[in-house]
Parts: structure tokens; sequence; C-alpha cells
């Protein structure tokens, strides 16, 4: 191990060390500044006699005298089945006061790429007990479906929802006397959030018990923005050891993603790179497929990685370079609205805009159930058709409408109030969500059911005075 002391310069989160030797890519670095703190940091971009260093503790008190130490080694992260129920800081370390982790080996945190031969499709139901998922938009294991909300939505409270709800169904029938259902577990990776957000989580998931199950990372917003570009691989280098050597189906959930790539314009720009779209880096595309395409299924191997990363749209937009370059990458999205925010629909998931790529192979018969799809689409369908009529009343008045048309939009109200609303601590299971979706669908006439199998109607329709009686009974 070589030892330098050639600082040449210190520029936001980069420190550049002249050098002797070649020093190797994504090399773990040292730093120990004149009173003897250690911080660590790794190489960014190494060229002939001079690297450059991201550190991720922050370069405070480093100056020209500081030394630089490589390691010779790159990142890795001490994976092991006890890191259930343990919360770590977004460098890896414990910060719930428990005992120092004995790993069984230490991982790298880049990962290896998922053979696309050896990928298995996607195509198992998982369950969050959100309708407005379950329901339109079907979570299917080894899928990546990301969350689009907005500055001030309740995206937070909808992420904890899923992290204690979620269960994969199939095997919680086999494990009925298991507490925890199946070999399941999430990864939560949380990235620039404040310090009364990770107390908010770290409540719930200790008054739910949901912590027993899962691992979790925490990045504040007043740690360095350098250490959020590590917090995901760190995440998913857990996720994928309990997922492919354990057998764990594991849910990944990452928020925000926003705050990462606003770390990598920052590192960009102390880097004095050629920017992008908007001063994001050019790279940023590969940099992110590089954390998204970690989730899927690898043939003969009992596990799974399935990730839902959340972000926070800039102004809305949806065109913004995250949300753009997210949802070329991902198999969907699931879209936050803020008018639903605003007339109290919690959660506010407006269907819509919102798409499940792998839907369709994950709902059926002896998957979910056989008349999901056909009630989905039906929905899917009624709902978009209210949404216009409410365009049309503002001009002409609810008055001028057919009595057809007023059921469509009496249809709409009853979806956001009846479906799509239910609180942050109601988990409905499938049954529950389409038993609700039948009796919005039975306010509608037989014949405008044109999306749905006959025989599936005269099963389910529920005339007049069933579908009364249903309501009372949920009342």
């Amino acid at each position: 191990m070589k030892e330098y002391k050639t600082i040449t310069e210190i520029s936001g989160p980069l420190v550049f060390a002249e050098v002797d030797e070649p020093i190797g890519y994504d090399e773990i670095v040292e730093i120990e500044t004149p009173n003897g703190d250690i911080k660590r940091g790794q190489v960014l971009e190494s060229s002939e006699g001079i690297v450059s260093i991201q550190v991720f503790e922050g370069t405070e008190g480093i100056d020209r005298k500081s030394s630089v130490r490589f390691l010779d080694e790159t990142m890795k992260m001490p994976v092991t089945e006890d890191l259930l129920g343990r919360v770590l800081d977004g460098s890896g370390n414990p910060i719930d006061g428990g005992p120092d982790i004995v790993p069984d080996e230490r991982r790298d945190i880049v990962g290896a790429a998922i053979n696309p031969y050896a990928r298995e499709y996607p195509e198992e139901f998982i369950q969050t007990g959100v309708s407005g998922i379950d329901g339109m938009n079907t979570l299917v294991r080894g899928q990546k479906l990301p969350i689009f909300s907005g500055s001030g939505l309740p995206h937070n409270e909808l992420a904890l929802q899923i992290a204690r709800q979620a269960t994969v169904p199939e095997e919680d029938e086999e494990a009925e006397d298991d507490e925890e259902g199946s070999e399941f577990a999430v990864i939560f990776g949380a990235m620039g959030i404040t310090a009364e957000e990770a107390n908010e989580f770290m409540d719930d998931f200790e008054r739910t018990g949901a912590l027993e199950r899962s691992v979790v990372f925490m990045n504040l917003a007043d740690d360095p923005a350098v250490e959020r570009t590590v917090t995901p691989r760190l995440a998913l280098t857990t996720a994928e050891y309990l997922a492919f050597d354990k057998g764990y189906h594991v849910l990944v959930i990452l928020t925000d993603m926003t705050n990462y790539c606003e770390a990598l314009r920052e590192i960009g720009a102390a880097r004095e790179e050629v920017p992008g779209r908007r001063g994001y880096p050019g790279y940023m595309y590969t940099d992110l497929a590089q954390l998204y395409e970690r989730a899927g299924r690898i043939k003969g191997r009992e596990g799974s990685v399935t990730q839902i990363p959340i972000l926070t749209m800039p102004g809305d937009d949806d065109t913004h370079p995250i949300p753009d370059l997210t949802g070329y990458i991902t198999e969907g999205q699931i879209m936050m609205d803020r008018d639903l925010n605003s007339q109290g629909v919690q959660p506010p998931i407006n269907v819509l805009p919102s798409l499940s790529r792998l839907m369709d192979d994950g709902i059926g018969e002896g998957l979910t159930r056989a008349d999901h799809g056909d009630v989905s689409d039906q929905m899917y369908a009624a709902y978009a058709e209210g949404e216009d009529l409410r365009d049309l009343v503002n001009i002409v008045g609810r008055e001028a409408l057919s009595e057809r048309d007023n059921k469509y939009l009496d249809f709409a109200d009853r979806f956001e109030e009846e479906f799509i609303q239910q609180g942050y601590d109601t988990n409905r299971s499938i049954d529950d969500t389409l038993e609700i979706g039948w009796d919005l669908l039975s306010t509608l006439p037989k014949t405008e059911l044109n999306r749905i199998d006959e025989e599936l109607i005269e099963e389910n329709y529920r005339e007049a005075e069933d579908a009364e009686t249903a309501q009372v009974e949920a009342e």
C-alpha cells in the first residue's frame, strides 16, 4: 500500500492527487487529515500522473498536507442474512445501536449484470394491498415499476404502505402458520431525505413490525451528496444476495431518485464535465440503467429482485430528464396526481397515465383471478370516458347530458371515492379490490360492459338490489 501527500486541488466533493503508478477505477481510498481523521473515498477518474477522488464523508478538514492511501480494492458491501431488521447509514454502517455486522462475505457494490439468456421472464403477481396498483397496474416479481410523484405529494406514505403490506400471495397460502408469511424481504433505500422524514420512516417500520423483514439504508439531506451515489448500490447488492443466494423475494424501494440524480449533477459540475439536458451528465441514462437493470429473476434461482424507485418530478414535469429517462428504462410507471391529492384521495394515484407493461403476464387464472384483466380494462375505459365528460360538463352543464353520460360521470366519481381512495392503513387483498370493481361496474348497464366476457358478467354482475345490499354491508 502506497501513501501519497500529493494533493493538488480540492473542488467540491472531489480531491485531485498526483501519483506515480497506475490507479484502478473505482478503487477505495483513505484520506487522513492533519488532525488524524480518516475519510473514505473512491477513485472517480484515473489518468497518467493524476487521479480524481470523490470523498464520501465530504472534504471538510482535507488540505494539501493530508495523506492519500489507495487500498487496491473496490468498495464492497458486507452481506449476511442477519442484515434483516437492521438500519444502516448511506455508506452501509449500522446506526441502530445494534451489534457489528459479521458478514458471510463481502461483495462488490457494482454487481454483475444478469446475462439476458439467464433471465426468467417476470410473470408472478406481488400484492401491495393498494387497489390503484394491484387492480389497475399490477406489480410483477422481477419488475421495475417506478412511482412518479411531485414535491409535497404523499409518496413517502405510499412507499411505507407498500413496504409493510407487500406479499407474495401464493406463498402465503403455503405458509399459513408462519407469522412472517413467505420468504419475502424489503430493502428500503432513502437518499437525501430530511431528519423528520427519516424519523417518520423509522417510527412506521417499528410500529408495524415491518422492520423485522427489512433492511433500511438512510442517507439524510445533510449527509454528503456523494454518498447518495453509493446508497442504492449498497441496497441492491444486499437485495441480490438475499434473492439469488438465500431465495428471498426482495422488493427494493428507492426514494428519492431525484436526489440521486442531483448528486450526479453536482459531481459532474465539480469535474467540469460538459453538461447534457438541463445540466445533468450526458451519461445519466447509462448510470440509471445500471441501477434499474439489477431487477429481475434468474433461471434456476428461487428468489427475485423487484424494484419500486420513487422520484419527484421537478415542476410536475414528466418530460424532465429524470422521469423521461426512467420511463425509457423501466416497465411502466405509477403516477401520483396533485388534483386527486387536493380532493383528499389517499393515495392519489391517477390510473389513466399510469402503466404496468408486465401486468398482462402477472394476472389471470391461477395468478390472481380469471376476471382481473377484463375488470381492469373495463374500469379503465369507463373512468376515461367519465373524465372526458367532466370537461364537457364544464361547458354545457350536467343537465344537457344523456342518462348514459350521467352514469359514466357517477362512475368516475365513485371510482375515485371507493376504488382509489382507501387510506394508508387499509390493506386490500386482490379479491377485495376486484369485488369493489364489480360493485362499480354494476352501476353501468350490462350493454356497456363490452370488454368483459359474458360468462363473467352473468357470474359477477350485481343487479340494483344486490348492489345496494353489498354497499350497505360494506359500510
